[in-house]
């Protein structure tokens, strides 16, 4: 398997209102996905549907929430509308790479509803999940121990019988470095 180190020098840097998931992308790997990823942080790709600002341009996660979190599993976000419904208006197939697999905790990969349904929501694992190998496009691993001491704070966050967090988990805005050719690598 690959280790953190591998994948290149693209990082993203979830700023949350519990502290900073600094993560670092695999564009070699899965190079549509981490396109998409990049695109909707800065706002530099086009989508239909509103942002969490009610807007239809921009960063599309500023404001966003992570609406989803089970303890010893992930925590998921990247939906504008809260509900686990939301999207950008647009589908995008899955990248699976042989290297990779749910191995491990800390891995970024893209939430959907079945093969080829990748939008904006994503998860971060927080434990060993070896069945959702090929099912959901791995596609950056959390960079450090701050940033997995953050990822775990949410991960056991109090949280209602859907899973929702009690009190909102916020992505205020999502920092690029080290772009891939190709994407835009402006800070959101």
């Amino acid at each position: 398997m690959c280790d953190v180190t591998d994948y290149g020098n693209t990082f993203a840097t979830l700023h949350t209102n519990r502290g900073d998931i600094r993560i670092q992308l695999m564009p070699f790997h899965a190079p549509k996905t981490v396109k998409n990823f990049i695109g909707l942080a800065t706002g530099s790709k086009d989508y239909t549907t509103k942002n969490a600002a009610g807007s239809t341009s921009g960063p599309f996660y500023d404001g966003a929430i992570f609406h989803r979190v089970i303890d010893g599993f992930m925590i998921q976000g990247g939906d504008p509308t809260g509900t686990g419904m939301g999207g950008p208006g647009y589908q995008f197939a899955d990248e699976f790479h042989g290297e990779l697999a749910f191995d491990r905790p800390y891995l970024l990969a893209m939430a959907n509803a079945g093969p080829g349904t990748n939008g904006s929501q994503f998860f971060i694992t927080v434990g060993k999940t070896p069945h959702l190998n090929r099912r959901h496009t791995i596609f950056g691993e959390v960079a450090d121990q701050a940033s997995r001491d953050v990822v775990d704070a949410i991960a056991t966050t109090a949280t209602d019988h859907r899973d929702r967090p009690v009190d909102d988990v916020v992505i205020t805005s999502i920092s690029i470095e080290g772009a891939p050719e190709g994407t835009a690598s402006a800070e959101s």
